[in-house]
């Protein structure tokens, strides 16, 4: 008898281990579970990616002006639109070996009439090389200033005839003539680039100011 009494108190010591081992596996894996759900939860990680995503969707979605295989938007400056464009890269080289950028970064606004690469290079040979040089930069910033206005100048707002007067100092006259815009007698190829701090028309030459 007591024998079977200890049997079924041994039996009954195993039945109630095994029970309380089988809650605690099953409260460690909800444990895991939860875990598991926080981290695939879209609500943490998929936010910080939702938050970029529809930035860029922004910007790519954004009106504006196309130069150079890329999309000119307001909500970029002048400088950062142009860096963004193919065409006009020895201008950027040039605004920044004269430590112009910072200049067309500020809150201006600033009317900019942007020389492309193929108005460069119908300079004289060795002319850019020249200029990009450090102790020509007085030069070249005379130059580039001459492409800059302060005010921001979309074309309603041009006159055939207008006069403006330029960072540099002197003068440039707006022409229009057979439903086309010039600026000294240059070809402005594309109007109205509008960033957030002024606006640049695309011309086909480089303007020289007087010696």
């Amino acid at each position: 008898m007591k024998n079977i009494l200890g049997l079924l108190i041994l039996s009954a010591v195993i039945l109630a281990s095994c029970s309380s081992n089988d809650t605690s596996d099953m409260n460690t894996t909800t444990d895991m579970n939860t875990d598991m759900s926080e981290t695939m939860d879209g609500s943490n990680m998929n936010e910080d990616m939702n938050t970029d995503m529809g930035m860029e969707d922004q910007n790519m979605n954004e009106e504006g002006v196309m130069v150079g295989g890329a999309m000119m938007v307001p909500s970029l400056d002048i400088v950062d639109n142009a860096m963004n464009a193919d065409n006009v890269t020895t201008l950027v080289a040039a605004v920044q070996a004269a430590w112009l950028v910072d200049t067309l970064k500020s809150e201006g606004p600033f009317t900019v009439f942007a020389p492309t690469n193929d108005a460069f290079d119908a300079l004289p040979a060795g002319t850019v090389d020249t200029l990009l040089m450090p102790e020509n930069k007085d030069q070249l910033t005379k130059i580039l200033t001459y492409h800059v206005v302060p005010g921001a100048y979309t074309s309603a707002d041009l006159e055939d005839g207008m006069i403006l007067t330029t960072v540099e100092g002197e003068d440039l006259e707006i022409t229009y003539v057979d439903n086309v815009w010039y600026v000294n007698g240059v070809e402005i190829q594309t109007a109205d680039v509008i960033s957030s701090n002024g606006v640049t028309f695309v011309i086909d030459s480089v303007l020289m100011p007087s010696a």
